[in-house]
C-alpha cells in the first residue's frame, strides 16, 4: 500500500542522509499503468534558465512544506564548470585588432585548425596542428599566451578578453518552443487525491504571475495519462457500440430493433453504480475498462429475448403473445448464461485469493453490471418490444391461430 511505501521511503531517505556525499535525494517508485507518470508533473516553461530556476524554487518550497506531496525533483542539471571568454572591445581596437583574430587565435590554442588534407586507402585524412596539452597546463596558461601586433609588440590573451569561470548547462530541454525545466513529485494518496494537489498548486503559483511574468506552467504527469485514457474509452467504447449496431441490424433486418438491444447498455451501467456504491471502491481508469467490456456482454440477453420474439411472431402469434412467450421461455437460459459469468469472475472481483489492483476493478464491473442487466433486461425489454411491435401487422396468409398462454 501506498503508506507502507512511504514508511520504506523515509527509512530509505534517512540511512542515505548520514552517508557523506549525497546533497539531493529523490526515490523512484515502479508502478503498473496506467497512469505511469507520477501524480505532480509540472513543466514550468520560460525564456530564460535565470527565471525559470527562480520559479522552479518557488513551487518546490510550497511543495516540500505540504505535508502530503514528498519526493520533490526537477530534472534541471548543472554541466561541467567552463570557461567563459568576453571579448573586451576597447582593448581589441586599441591594440589595432580585430575580434576575429581573436577569436582564431583562442581555437588554436584549445582546439588546433586543420591545415592540410590527403587521401590514403580511398580516406581522406586531415592534418589538425594542436599544441602540446603538456605545455598548455590549465587554462591559464591559455590567458598567460600572447598575440603579435602589428607594430611587432606583443599582448597577452587576457588583456583583450574578459574571462569568467562558471557551470555549463547539462542538457537544454524544450517544450512547446520554449525551454522548459519538469518540476515532479509525489503524494499521499491516502491524505489528497491527483487533482486536488495539482490544483493546490495552481492556487499558489497564482501568487508569483507579477513575480513571474514570462513563465508559464504545463501540467502533466498523472492528469495527462488519465485524459489520454479517457479519451481511448470513450472512443473505444463509441467505437464498439457502432460496431454492434451495424453487426445487429445486419441480422434482425432493422433500425430500431438493434437500439432496443443497446438499450441494455446503460441498465448495465446501473449495475456498476450501484457495485461501486456497494463496495466503496472509486471510480477508476480500470473500473471503466471492464464497463466497455460489459457493453458488449450485457446485449447477450436482449438478443436472445427479441430473437424469440421475433421468431414467435413470424409464426403468427401477435406482439402480446410473442413478447409473453419470449419472456417466459428465455428466463432460465439467460440466468444461466449470466450465473455462468459471475461466478467464473467472482473470484477475481471479490479478491478472494489475493486482490489484483488492475483486474480486480475489471471483474467487478462485470460482475456487478452483469448481475443487474440480466434481471432489468427480463423486465424493461419485453415492454420496449411489445410497445413498439404491437402496430406491426401480420400477413392475414400466414395468420395462425395463437396458441394458448400458460
Amino acid at each position: 500500500g501506498d503508506k507502507d511505501v512511504l514508511a520504506v521511503a523515509d527509512d530509505v531517505e534517512a540511512v542515505v542522509k548520514n552517508i557523506a556525499g549525497p546533497s539531493k535525494i529523490s526515490l523512484l517508485r515502479l508502478t503498473d499503468g496506467p497512469p505511469t507518470q507520477r501524480p505532480i508533473s509540472i513543466k514550468v516553461r520560460g525564456n530564460g534558465y535565470e527565471e525559470i530556476l527562480a520559479d522552479v524554487e518557488f513551487l518546490e518550497e510550497f511543495m516540500e512544506k505540504h505535508p502530503h506531496i514528498n519526493n520533490v525533483s526537477n530534472d534541471y542539471r548543472k554541466g561541467n564548470t567552463e570557461l567563459v571568454l568576453k571579448h573586451n572591445g576597447d582593448a581589441i581596437k586599441r591594440a589595432g585588432l580585430t575580434p576575429c583574430i581573436v577569436n582564431r587565435a583562442i581555437a588554436l590554442y584549445v582546439d588546433g585548425e586543420v591545415v592540410s588534407d590527403f587521401t590514403y586507402q580511398s580516406e581522406e585524412v586531415k592534418v589538425r596542428v594542436k599544441p602540446l596539452l603538456e605545455q598548455l597546463g590549465d587554462t591559464e596558461n591559455i590567458l598567460r599566451e600572447s598575440l603579435s601586433l602589428p607594430d611587432g609588440r606583443t599582448i597577452p590573451i587576457r588583456e583583450l578578453v574578459h574571462a569568467e569561470f562558471g557551470l555549463g548547462t547539462y542538457n537544454i530541454r524544450h517544450h512547446d518552443f520554449r525551454r522548459a525545466v519538469t518540476v515532479q513529485a509525489d503524494i499521499d494518496k491516502s491524505q489528497i487525491d491527483t487533482v486536488s494537489a495539482n490544483q493546490l498548486i495552481t492556487e499558489h503559483w497564482q501568487q508569483s504571475i507579477n513575480q513571474f511574468p514570462t513563465i508559464d506552467l504545463d501540467f502533466s504527469g498523472e492528469l495527462d495519462d488519465i485524459e489520454e485514457s479517457l479519451d481511448a474509452i470513450v472512443i473505444l467504447f463509441l467505437l464498439g457500440l457502432g460496431l454492434m449496431y451495424i453487426i445487429l441490424g445486419t441480422q434482425f433486418r432493422s433500425y430500431w430493433q438493434p437500439a432496443m438491444i443497446l438499450l441494455s447498455v446503460p441498465l448495465a451501467f446501473i449495475g456498476v453504480v450501484c457495485g461501486l456504491l456497494a463496495t466503496g471502491d472509486p471510480l477508476s481508469l480500470y473500473t471503466m475498462y471492464g464497463m466497455v467490456a460489459l457493453a458488449g456482454i450485457a446485449v447477450n440477453a436482449a438478443i436472445v429475448l427479441i430473437s424469440a420474439a421475433n421468431d414467435r411472431m413470424a409464426s403468427g402469434m401477435n406482439a402480446l403473445h410473442a413478447t409473453l412467450y419470449a419472456a417466459r421461455r428465455r428466463v432460465i437460459p439467460v440466468f444461466i448464461t449470466s450465473a455462468t459469468t459471475i461466478a467464473g469472475l467472482f473470484s477475481l472481483a471479490a479478491g478472494l485469493f489475493g486482490r489484483s489492483l488492475i483486474w480486480g476493478p475489471v471483474a467487478t464491473a462485470i460482475v456487478w453490471g452483469l448481475a443487474f442487466s440480466s434481471f432489468l433486461t427480463l423486465i424493461f425489454i419485453p415492454l420496449v418490444y411489445y410497445v413498439s411491435m404491437r402496430r406491426v401487422k401480420i400477413d392475414e396468409t400466414t395468420q395462425q391461430p395463437d396458441p394458448p398462454v400458460s
